[in-house]
């Protein structure tokens, strides 16, 4: 509860702090609206029929990205950090994709892709696949080589091995990778609508709504829904590695 209350006064702090500085003058209140005129604008926008269809589609890429990128990641991952060969062979592979940012592809994909929501679903998956790849790798290269051989000496074979001891060690690492990948997996999705467009989503309904009328408020309110939307997201993989990981050192409660 303690904890809840200092967040809780850093959030208030912060909205007192916006709100004063954009009446103070120092910036015109229709390039800098102050959150109580945000908070109205976006009250409004989620009594929209045409804002609650943008607002499903991106969720729903989203929540595609994540479970696409999680099938992807978790197998590879497993497979790289539990054979040397393969994981030498492909690391410089990796290491090439892997600094490129999501967003550059999308020329590339939108033309194989017919362009529309495959494109920034894709674009997505990349940009969320490698915080849940490298994490699971880095994982099983630091389970305690002690464990591993006292399984072998009771006659464990690499499979029986690789799920009882090593996957309760990976677990923890693979649900924080997890927490990462999804703010990537959002911060691309939102970043795909708001540049390059599309039929629907919540970036392209700022555009349309926002930008091009000079509604700032709007586009300040689409912005908050997205923070709202990503501290949502990490709170409840935080709360299932306290639930269900319990094994592990987890955050304060």
């Amino acid at each position: 509860m303690r904890r809840f209350l200092r967040r809780l006064a850093g959030v208030a702090a912060l909205l007192l702090a916006w709100e004063g500085f954009s009446r103070s003058g120092v910036i015109t209140r229709e390039y800098f609206p102050p959150p109580s005129e945000v908070a109205v604008a976006l009250v409004r926008m989620l009594g929209e029929r045409e804002f609650l269809l943008d607002l499903v589609a991106t969720l729903l890429a989203w929540l595609i990205a994540v479970g696409v990128a999680v099938l992807v990641a978790v197998p590879a991952g497993l497979l790289l950090g539990s054979i040397p060969v393969v994981r030498t062979a492909v690391g410089a592979v990796i290491e090439f994709l892997r600094p490129i940012p999501a967003i550059m592809w999308w020329p590339l994909f939108s033309i194989v892709l017919v362009d529309g929501p495959r494109t920034k679903i894709t674009l997505a998956v990349y940009a969320a696949v490698w915080p849940i790849l490298l994490n699971i790798v880095y994982a099983l290269g630091e389970v305690d080589r002690g464990y591993v051989e006292t399984a072998r000496s009771f006659g464990l074979g690499r499979l029986s091995v690789l799920l009882w001891v090593k996957l309760p060690d990976v677990v923890p690492f693979a649900i924080t990778s997890l927490r990462i990948a999804a703010t990537f997996a959002l911060l691309v999705v939102f970043s795909t609508e708001l540049v390059f467009g599309g039929d629907r989503g919540i970036g392209i309904y700022l555009i349309r709504y926002g930008e091009e009328s000079g509604r700032l408020d709007i586009v300040l309110a689409g912005a908050v829904l997205a923070g709202v939307l990503g501290y949502l997201s990490n709170s409840a993989f935080a709360a299932l590695q306290r639930k269900f990981v319990v094994w592990a050192p987890g955050e304060p409660r």
